[in-house]
């Protein structure tokens, strides 16, 4: 089984998919919930949050390996197992000097990103940590590292809207796949409940995705939001712009997709 995944990872890479790819949010844009999904996956191997564990915790794990430099952090995402396609998703409530500055990893990773309604960001956000500031919300650091990636590599990189993934999974899943190389796999779109270990050291952060079992659009109340706290509409008027010019940017996705989340 083995063997046979490490080869087709390998003729995926081939195919046109970069070996290692990455998915970048601002927090609380349902990032958490598309990783739930890629670990549903054979084909691949998954990294939670390592730039964001490092900046939070001064250290993270890749494999076997304890990183406390940035830089290291790089080198070890380039060696984690060697043959096999990997994905790791990190979120801009912290900046990434080393990966802004490091031109062959802005090159060779698929860098991807994921946004969400800046309204929504921030209300749940909120909630969490009513200390949190405009940096932390994440959309600034979001489209400078988009704008990074899109200078050295040449080409728009891929963005998904995460309400399509609630409105229509498996035609957005089905696009971003063929956009990074990977083949659609439906069965993926559904998956068991429960935390997992890599979400232990912020499980609070991670409670939603903890507890769903796919793509679902959940009702939240927010005592406090953009329309009825003026810091949060403040907040929101910084947040704006760069969540737009990541909209413009947002993958189309078909009407229908081959196949459904039951197949």
């Amino acid at each position: 089984m083995i063997e046979t995944n490490v080869a087709t990872n390998l003729e995926a890479s081939e195919a046109g998919g970069r070996r290692v790819i990455a998915l970048w949010s601002a927090p609380r844009s349902r990032s958490t919930a598309f990783l739930r999904m890629m670990m549903e996956r054979d084909d691949v191997v998954t990294l939670h949050e390592p730039f964001s564990h490092l900046s939070d915790f001064g250290s993270t794990d890749v494999g076997d390996r304890r990183i406390e430099t940035e830089k290291d952090l790089i080198e070890a995402i380039r060696d984690f197992s060697p043959g096999w396609r990997v994905f790791f998703k990190d979120t801009t409530d912290f900046y990434y000097p080393g990966v802004l500055e490091d031109q062959r990893f802005l090159k060779e990773v698929q860098h991807t990103f994921i946004i969400r309604k800046p309204a929504e960001v921030i209300a749940s956000h909120y909630a969490l940590n009513p200390d949190v500031t405009a940096d932390e919300i994440g959309f600034r650091r979001l489209y400078e590292l988009f704008e990074a990636v899109r200078a050295a590599t040449g080409t728009v990189p891929v963005v998904i809207d995460s309400d399509g993934l609630l409105d229509r999974p498996a035609e957005t899943v089905e696009a971003y796949c063929a956009r990074v190389g990977l083949t659609f796999l439906p069965g993926t779109l559904n998956w068991s409940n429960g935390t997992r270990e890599e979400w232990l050291k912020a499980a609070e952060w991670h409670k939603d995705a903890g507890e769903s079992v796919g793509f679902e659009r959940a009702a939240r109340q927010y005592e406090f939001t953009v329309d009825n706290h003026p810091p949060l509409a403040e907040l929101h008027r910084q947040q704006v712009p760069y969540y737009e010019e990541l909209l413009r940017h947002c993958l189309p996705v078909r009407t229908t997709a081959v196949g459904s989340p039951t197949d």
